[in-house]
């Protein structure tokens, strides 16, 4: 793969106060010299002299000629530039050359990506070496672009880029909640407008079978409970994605997490199936006395194997794809070990356990795909035996198994630390790289506890910290990285901001030099990214606004700003929450609190420049505590007689007793008594916080009332200990 190691590149750095002055009408000349919030960040940029003028309309030039392709991609680069400025194009007018050449290998690992692009005064040039350079170009453009009162400019600049990785993908789990075709061409808009460019979704699982079959037909009509797409709607999922350069890989898991299949077709199960589970609905909330993971395929029936045949070469009719995703994740051992036939089976067939056994298995539909024109792709548990070495590991457990698989020959998609449903800040996945073989793991504590209680599991996700760093051949086995929505507990109304805008984090350390780390511009630029993927892309606040109605409060006031600056527990939390709550958490306050709050960003922000002697936020400070301390009598008005609201209203008010904390700090109440239930305050978050720290495993503390996190734990702590502090003083 061609990976690009140059030295750190020049970028422009995002001010958030700047780009939001832009929007809102600055002048040419300052717009132009505003510090654009890209993302991802391109290889190279640079500033070039020139004279930032109005470009109210673009006049495309073709120099190499346009396909129909291209020529669609230019008219939706149109239509979001025009969004973008509000209906206002302005006046002036910009020549938009494009060149590029046709790329034998576009829609395939190998496309050409790179592209050049160079702006000065009212002349843009493109240049690309396939189709996938002009649609990243156009992404780049956009996030270029400015308002002002004279209409759209764009600041004088020279950009160089290619990604870093071939495979940027996202991963959709829409068997344990349906994702309608409209939620998914939402999501394929903003991964072409973040330079994602693989969709990968998950299609079966215990919940649902989501696919229409003509070849086993009671796949729809016994296992999608009524939810599924049809052979139509895929096609057409799959032009609409390739015309926005980006390919659809399906998943169909065999041979565990096949409940779908096996209610459908029971004859091919290993054990029988259990009948609590047989009244599901389609959420894997409401399965009762078993696990939907559970109930596996059995192998070591020839009919098994025929089927699987038979349903993936009508799959991949529908995907064109070259790579087919066949799961091969947490298959129950003891599924075939209870089994006497099976266990017979393995001994003729000289397997030594179950992982020899679903190496075999995992070999035999590697090699009919091969026969199709594919190349597998399995959860990392597929390598626990040995299997050919062109399948490809996508590696989930920890990070270690990215060298043991590379090690081995295997290419590698890397998911492992890119799990959106664990609901953990974008900071956190920014810092996980792709080559990281220590990035993920259990370790410390929480190891020594899951040794304690013997989880089956431990050592597959423990972190390794003897694993060595992975040499250049097994870097170049890297394909890349996924980001991944598991969504037991994601319904249809929180895809959106459940995905974004953390996906565009992963989207750039996926496409950006290793270089790009800053975590603080990071998170000055992606409001303004968030706000750009809403404006074109998304709904997320009208599925908010939604959500918060369905409470039938006569205000929503207290309960937004509860959200504004609250977020889900993290980790598997909200998923052992869901087992007791089933399907109604999906509509608690904790289905709504995003992960990260710009909000509370900011605050904490201010904080620390106000202790460490910046004083001019101070007003800003003081307005934010004081609402939080009135807020909390608003909310208990507004929330009485709704379980949902009730639920949370300890964090409310545990919200205003710690602003109240931060505004006595800044008014400076430095006395004793004051410190000591400030401290006790920030504890008790500070323990609410630990109990979803855990990356599997429960820590034993108690959880936060209905699941939500105080996000200004920070700030708060900033000003309560500079009082604290020898000599503390406010500016």
């Amino acid at each position: 793969m061609s990976i690009h190691k140059t030295g750190r590149p020049i970028f422009f750095r995002a001010v958030v106060l700047g780009l939001l002055a832009s929007s809102l009408g600055m002048g040419i000349a300052q717009a132009a010299s505003a510090a654009p919030a890209l993302m991802p960040v391109p290889q190279s940029t640079s500033p070039v002299d020139g004279t930032a003028t109005p470009c109210g309309r673009m006049l495309p030039v073709w120099e190499s000629g346009a396909s129909p392709l291209l020529k669609q991609a230019y008219n939706r680069f149109h239509e979001r530039l025009r969004v973008l400025a509000g209906g206002n194009a302005g006046r002036g007018s910009c020549s938009l050359v494009m060149s590029t050449r046709q790329d034998k290998d576009w829609l395939s690992l190998d496309q050409k990506e790179n592209y050049r692009l160079t702006i000065t005064g009212d002349k843009v040039r493109l240049e690309a070496d396939g189709p996938a350079g002009i649609l990243h170009a156009f992404a780049t453009l956009l996030q270029l672009a400015r308002t002002t009162p004279d209409g759209v400019v764009f600041p004088d600049i020279r950009i160089s880029d290619s990604p870093r990785f071939r495979w940027r993908g996202l991963m959709i789990d829409v068997s344990r909640h349906f994702m309608s075709i409209p939620a998914l061409h939402r999501q394929i808009d903003a991964m072409e407008l973040t330079k994602l460019n693989v969709l990968h979704l998950h299609l079966n699982d215990g919940a649902a079978f989501r696919v229409e079959s003509h070849v086993f037909p009671q796949l729809q009509a016994v296992s999608a409970h009524g939810q599924y797409y049809t052979q139509a709607q895929i096609r057409e999922l799959v032009r609409y994605a390739a015309d926005r350069g980006i390919r659809v890989v399906p998943e169909f898991d065999v041979p565990g997490h096949a409940l779908a299949i096996l209610e459908a077709y029971p004859d091919l199960a290993a054990e029988p199936l259990p009948s609590a589970n047989a009244a599901c609905t389609g959420s894997s909330a409401c399965i009762a006395g078993g696990n939907a993971n559970n109930p596996a395929l059995d192998p070591t029936n020839p009919n098994t194997l025929i089927f699987v045949e038979k349903l993936f070469a009508e799959m991949g009719t529908l995907f064109p794809d070259k790579y087919f995703h066949a799961g091969g994740d947490e298959v129950v051992a003891s599924q075939w070990t209870r089994n006497p036939r099976i266990m017979a089976a393995m001994k003729d067939g000289g397997y030594a356990d179950s992982s020899a056994l679903q190496g075999a298995f995992t070999a035999r539909v590697q090699a009919f795909l091969a026969g199709q024109g594919k190349t597998v792709i399995g959860w990392d548990e597929v390598l626990s035996a040995p299997v050919p070495k062109n399948v490809v590991a996508e590696v989930w457990r920890a990070s270690k198994w990215i060298g043991t698989a590379t090690q081995a020959g295997h290419p590698v998609i890397v998911s492992s630390g890119y799990y959106l449903d664990l609901l953990r800040p974008a900071r956190e996945h920014y810092q996980v790289d792709p080559y990281d073989v220590k990035a993920t793991g259990l370790f410390g504590e929480e190891l020594d506890y899951a040794h304690s209680t013997h989880f089956r599991l431990a050592d597959a996700f423990a972190l390794d910290p003897g694993m060595s760093p992975l040499t250049g051949t097994q870097e170049n086995l890297v394909l890349g990285g996924e980001a991944a929505l598991w969504t037991e507990v994601v319904s249809k109304p929180m895809l959106d901001q459940r995905l974004w805008p953390r996906a565009a984090v992963l989207a750039e350390r996926f496409w950006s030099p290793a270089s790009v780390r800053d975590i603080s511009d990071m998170e000055r630029r992606l409001p303004l990214v968030e706000q750009r993927l809403e404006t074109l892309a998304l709904q997320t606040k009208q599925d908010h606004r939604a959500m918060v109605a369905r409470f039938g409060t006569s205000s929503t006031e207290a309960i937004n700003s509860l959200l504004d600056v609250t977020s889900p527990v993290r980790n598997y939390t909200i998923n052992r929450m869901a087992k007791k709550a089933g399907d109604a958490i999906l509509s608690w306050p904790i289905a709504i609190a995003t992960p990260d709050s710009f909000s509370a960003l900011r605050f904490n922000s201010l904080a620390d420049a106000y202790v460490h002697g910046d004083g001019s936020g101070k007003a800003e400070l003081e307005k934010s505590l004081k609402g939080w301390v009135d807020n909390a009598a608003r909310f208990q008005k507004e929330s009485q007689n709704i379980p949902a609201l009730e639920m949370v209203r300890p964090i409310s008010e545990q919200l205003s007793h710690l602003a109240q904390a931060g505004l006595d700090a800044l008014e400076g109440k430095e006395d004793e008594t004051h410190l000591t239930a400030a401290r006790i305050l920030l504890k008790q978050q500070e323990q609410a916080l630990a109990a979803s720290s855990w990356q599997l495993l429960p820590p034993p503390l108690p959880q936060p009332p209905g699941g939500l996190l105080i996000d200004i734990l920070p700030g708060i702590r900033a000003l309560v200990e500079r009082e604290s502090a020898p000599n503390g003083k406010n500016p």
